[in-house]
């Protein structure tokens, strides 16, 4: 009992430390968050005048708004996440995350915690600034199930990140590739800007294994109701979603177990350009 207190006890100072670093940072150059806010202010100002230039319903300017709140995210776990431990290898420091006494899932549940904080101030001020610059229309409004939605999508991607984390180190520099590879396909295939019911079934339903595609059309659904012309219905969304994440997580577990294997039996993981 005592073992374990002492072991919950170590990762839990190890989450709050990897936590702690990022979440300081988003608040050490204030100008910053207002200068992220406005680039993403003017990256989502072209679509919304395209839409009106095309004059789509005024609801798909609330989609567009959705799509690039949620998108900051994803970007998040693809280059902070993802691709956290293969920098760590590149800078010299991968050595001290594998040696350390603590749980590599304590490290990288910390990096996202602090990721999500970091993400989500700079997205809630583009949130709320674009729906008040705009005037997106919201004629129905669940709170629960945006609350809901919003945080089973965020287990799901940062699980999902995690666990190409292990595997990004054991590729290399194929990591690299595969970041953009997730990222440039992902703008047409998750919906971002359009209901995923637009695209053919077959390459909806490969899309919604992606935690993204599901959870912004469930987070949409909850703020536009049957206006965001949902695939699924949101509840078994949801389910969907919840289920999702646990399998990322667990796969998050079990790569990252692999990798530290790897790492001190064969010892060549941490050298640079492996």
């Amino acid at each position: 009992m005592r073992k374990f207190k002492e072991s919950l006890e170590l990762n839990l100072r190890s989450l709050i430390a990897r936590a702690y670093v990022r979440i300081v940072a988003t608040h050490r150059e204030g100008s910053f968050i207002f200068l992220n806010g406005l680039t993403g202010i003017i990256s989502l100002a072209s679509y919304i005048y395209l839409y009106r230039t095309l004059g789509a319903k005024k609801v798909y300017e609330g989609f567009v708004i959705i799509g690039s709140f949620i998108l900051a995210f994803w970007l998040n776990v693809l280059w902070s996440i993802a691709s956290q431990l293969y920098w760590e290898k590149l800078s010299g420091n991968l050595r001290y995350f594998i040696i350390a006494p603590c749980s590599k899932i304590a490290i990288l549940i910390g990096m996202s915690i602090g990721g999500i904080y970091m993400i989500l101030i700079r997205s809630s001020l583009v949130l709320f600034l674009a729906f008040f610059v705009f005037k997106a229309p919201i004629k129905y409004f669940n709170p629960l199930l945006i609350f809901l939605a919003f945080f089973i999508t965020l287990f799901g991607l940062y699980g999902l990140g995690m666990a190409f984390s292990s595997l990004y180190l054991i590729w290399g520099r194929e990591a690299w590739h595969l970041s953009e590879l997730l990222q440039e396909p992902v703008y047409a295939f998750s919906g971002l800007y359009y209901p995923i019911k637009v695209l053919p079934i077959f390459i909806a339903i490969v899309s919604s294994l992606l935690p993204l595609t599901l959870g912004l059309d469930a987070i949409r659904q909850g703020f536009f109701g049957e206006e965001a012309q949902g695939f699924l219905n949101i509840y078994v969304e949801l389910i969907i979603l919840t289920f999702l994440a646990i399998i990322f997580i667990f796969m998050s577990y079990f790569f990252l177990k692999k990798m530290e294997e790897i790492a001190r039996e064969k010892g060549t993981l941490i050298e640079r350009w492996q």
